[in-house]
């Protein structure tokens, strides 16, 4: 059966814009297996930015199915076109903070299905309940000739089967006591927009060396019970979420398994403070991801506060990352005395050839757990690396044998003379080592080991800087290595 819907009527279920359409209703089992319908429309540019179709499921409904397609016109030069995405609620509802929260697949999957047994990756499976569901469509950009689209729902009837107890990972490796563990805090698989699967993933953690991990697919939760069997003694595992909204995405690391962040708000729609919240009441951190990125949607618009990191360095070196650590640079003397904001580095590595640890985030931890390891980045214990190959280690020592590493604060006199020195192994031929303070490069030589006299009362905190050959032009080359600062102080 086809029936064509006609868009309109606001609706306020979500921070962001939003539209619900008219609903649509099945007639039930009456002795037939299933049941389908579908829906066309069509978008104007300037749409909501989620429409909602309404589906009423009667009783005895054993899996539900939704596909899509929508067209994909031609577009004059530098004009987005079409990209719609989907995902879906159930009979609890669409309001913020997304009880009824059974899926999101982006634009990544052009169909998905959920039933108490199974779902696709990136839903969750459960009772398919009776009662109004919403199907979730998300125009993303919209051409100037209008987004057509067409969704077809089916409903298959029968006994439920149960639902299995999701299975998470443990908060604790073995590790090596207090010490240095390296990790990846942004990655994807099948459950968002990878393509690589959870066994695939731990399976390139391990070859890169690291200690940990962090599932943070696009808008969903469904990865966090998919790593059974994949950690390890070698090998934390942790839950998260890329929140990813119309004005910038950010990572929910490390979060209580199964904590689900709603996406949709804006900016300006004063809705992102109390996620940040959420994801604090879950224990877990709120860490801005590429915040220059260029594409649409990707750059960060909602400011630093609440944030307890931010992601500086993502995937190979960019220009983009490059003004990252330029802003991230700008604010750390103006935020020291009050609360700094660490660098983190991750890969956000969806599929080959991408590399899951390129860069990686290396934590002064007193353990591999979750709670260690989320101190030691909240702290800024830590530098960022493209490899497990390179190794850094900055410190500051004054004349009385006070001393500092990464992070971490040095009271001393003012006049005191403070000894800093970095060492790095592992780096590139003619990589070039940097120190530099709150008045910019100090110091620099080849990559290995550099020591800088200075006092508090001229730096208020030096960090490194690790660099391949520059590209000529005057070009800075791209990054080995960077660390947080060591801060100084005058007591």
């Amino acid at each position: 059966m086809e029936r064509r819907v006609v868009v309109g009527g606001a609706a306020g279920a979500a921070g962001a814009a939003a539209l619900t359409l008219a609903p649509v209703r099945f007639a039930g089992a009456g002795g037939r297996a299933r049941e389908t319908r579908t829906l066309r429309g069509r978008l104007a540019p300037g749409a909501p930015d989620f429409v909602y179709l309404p589906v009423e499921v009667p009783r005895g409904v054993r899996e539900i199915a939704v596909s899509y397609t929508y067209d994909k016109p031609e577009v004059p030069p530098g004009t987005p076109g079409n990209a719609l995405d989907i995902g879906v609620f159930d009979e609890r509802g669409t309001a913020l903070p997304g009880r009824g929260f059974r899926g999101w697949s982006g634009g990544f999957r052009d169909a998905f299905a959920i039933s108490a047994e199974r779902a696709t990756p990136g839903y969750l499976a459960g009772p398919v309940r009776a009662g109004t569901w919403h199907v979730v469509l998300g125009p993303y950009t919209v051409a100037p000739q209008g987004l057509a689209y067409e969704v077809t729902v089916t409903l298959r009837y029968g006994t439920p089967g149960r639902t299995r107890e999701p299975v998470y990972p443990p908060e604790r490796a073995r590790g090596r006591g207090r010490a240095w563990y390296r990790g990846d805090g942004h990655l994807h698989t099948v459950h968002s927009d990878g393509r690589r699967t959870p066994a695939e993933v731990a399976a390139a953690a391990r070859a890169a060396g690291l200690d940990f991990i962090v599932s943070t697919e696009h808008n969903t939760t469904s990865a966090h019970g998919a790593w059974e069997g994949l950690w390890g003694d070698d090998l934390l595992v942790l839950c998260g979420e890329e929140v990813t909204t119309r004005n910038g995405h950010y990572l929910a690391v490390g979060t209580d398994p199964g904590t689900f962040v709603d996406w949709r708000y804006r900016a300006r729609d004063d809705a992102y403070g109390g996620f940040a919240r959420r994801v604090h009441r879950a224990g877990g951190l709120v860490v801005p991801a590429h915040p220059h990125c260029p594409y649409v949607g990707c750059q960060w618009k909602f400011g630093y506060a609440g944030a307890d990191a931010v992601e500086v360095w993502n995937g190979p070196w960019t220009d983009d990352d490059e003004l990252a650590v330029a802003g991230w640079d700008s604010r750390l003397v103006a935020d020291g005395a009050h609360g700094w904001l660490p660098a983190v580095g991750n890969s956000d590595a969806h599929s080959e050839p991408q590399v899951v640890g390129l860069p990686q985030t290396v934590v002064h931890a007193d353990d591999l757990s979750r709670r260690a390891v989320l101190d030691a980045l909240r702290a800024g214990r830590s530098y960022l690396a493209e490899s497990s190959a390179v190794s850094v280690r900055l410190t500051a020592s004054d004349e009385r044998g006070r001393h500092a590493g990464i992070g971490e604060r040095l009271r001393t006199r003012s006049t005191s003379s403070v000894t800093v020195r970095l060492e790095v192994t592992g780096a590139p031929p003619g990589a070039t080592a940097r120190l530099l303070t709150d008045q910019g490069e100090l110091r620099a030589g080849p990559a290995g080991t550099l020591e800088w006299r200075t006092t508090a009362s001229l730096a208020t905190c030096v960090r490194a800087e690790v660099r391949h050959p520059g590209t000529g032009g005057g070009r800075p080359g791209a990054m080995v290595a960077l660390t947080n600062p060591v801060w100084l102080e005058a007591d």
